[in-house]
């Protein structure tokens, strides 16, 4: 038994050094920098070594760091929740969202647009996915957890991507965010709606 938990923690702590390796190469020259060859002569592994951990090659390590990414996401999203929804709350979790994705624009990038082995709003949608996305609808109030939700995390998305290619002024974050406030907390029209469409996997 020992010896299978040493074997355990080996293997954990290889698949976290991949992980970190490919998340630090893509962070400084982008997904198609990060090659199977790269990460490992980044960390000291032969090519077989990696692929014993990740048979797909990097399709599943960007996989791993995109499923990795929809947890730590969720997580800054839900500790920034309020008791209730309000606009307030609206505005924390929008703040939240925007510095997760500017913070670690690699790691967004495998979550939204690099292809990988999960399915959006679907049945077998994984867990981490739903999880982000009612830990959104949560902060709007929208029970229903249908068309709203996808607008207010399109409206986060889309900005984020427009403040990171600099079509957006920067100074003018705190007054968008109060725009996302204001539509979308409990009691305004984009909030309030019953929402048509599944919403049940995104992000």
């Amino acid at each position: 038994m020992a010896e299978r938990t040493t074997r355990q923690q080996r293997t954990d702590e290889r698949r976290r050094r991949i992980l970190a390796a490919a998340r630090e190469r893509a962070d400084a020259d982008g997904w198609s920098a990060v090659t199977t060859r790269h990460l490992a002569d980044a960390i000291g592994f032969t090519q077989p070594v990696l692929y014993s951990h990740f048979p797909g090659g990097k399709s599943e390590i960007m996989s791993a760091v995109a499923l990795e990414g929809f947890v730590e996401l969720t997580r800054r999203c839900r500790a920034a929740l309020g008791p209730e929804p309000a606009r307030r709350t609206v505005e924390a979790v929008a703040v939240a969202y925007l510095d997760f994705g500017r913070d670690h624009p690699a790691v967004y990038e495998a979550m939204f647009h690099e292809p990988i082995d999960a399915r959006f709003a679907e049945e077998d949608t994984p867990s981490e996915l739903r999880a982000g996305f009612d830990t959104l609808a949560e902060a709007i109030g929208d029970v229903d957890r249908g068309a709203a939700t996808e607008v207010f995390w399109s409206a986060l998305h889309g900005i984020g991507l427009l403040e990171r290619a600099g079509r957006m002024r920067p100074d003018d974050r705190a007054l968008r965010v109060a725009e996302l406030g204001v539509r979308f907390a409990p009691g305004s029209p984009a909030a309030s709606g019953s929402g048509a469409g599944h919403g049940d996997g995104s992000p």
